[in-house]
């Protein structure tokens, strides 16, 4: 069975640095420690994001998108949030219209954003949603309340005339807006890689 190699690079390090004096070096040192703490223990990822509810709704007032996501957080994931790294998810929305002569048009596109901290005084998960913060007790709570929206308008009457329209719909954890070098140490780590795609036509 394939073993982590961080926790031996972790213990080693953070052992030598402790031996080591000299400022520059010993800044090297404890920046090397917390990327392999962040990024080393912990237990498989988890299987992913499932979509449980995903349903469209077209009237008189325009197109509406109701979903509802179930995952946890892997440990390497809830390591860095308790540690004071800031999550942030994203779920964006595009209607397109069949176009036989060229590409599909674009009619359409929205996009929703969540922060989630951790904050170590308070002990509690805040949730941030449009300049709204929502303070919660555990992390279940807290990741339910930014894994789902309700009516959620992804387009308005004028844009949808006629028939041919399809929703490409995404959610997912976006690594990009996280410090540049987490970006650069969790690329192509698995945990990280929280998402999940959906396309439905219109009836």
């Amino acid at each position: 069975m394939h073993r982590n190699p961080w926790p031996l690079f972790t213990f080693g390090v953070c052992r030598g640095a402790s031996h080591r004096r000299g400022g520059l070096r010993a800044a090297v040192v404890a920046i090397l420690c917390l990327v392999a703490l962040l990024l080393g223990t912990g237990r498989a990822h988890a299987d992913g994001v499932n979509l449980t509810t995903f349903e469209l709704g077209r009237d008189d007032d325009g197109l509406e998108l109701t979903f509802s996501a179930r995952f946890e957080l892997p440990r390497t994931v809830e390591d860095a949030l308790l540690k004071g790294v800031p999550l942030v998810f994203v779920a964006q929305a595009t209607v397109f219209r069949d176009r036989w002569y060229w590409r599909d048009e674009r009619v359409s596109e929205a996009t929703r954003t969540w922060r989630l901290a951790f904050q170590p005084l308070t002990r509690k998960y805040r949730v941030t949603f449009g300049g709204l913060n929502q303070n919660h007790d555990n992390l279940a709570d807290a990741i339910a309340a930014l894994s789902s929206a309700a009516n959620w308008r992804i387009a308005e009457p004028a844009q949808l005339e006629g028939d041919g329209y399809y929703v490409e719909f995404r959610y997912e954890l976006d690594t990009s807006q996280m410090p540049r070098p987490m970006q650069i140490g969790i690329g192509g780590q698995a945990d990280w890689s929280l998402r999940v795609d959906r396309s439905r036509r219109l009836n």
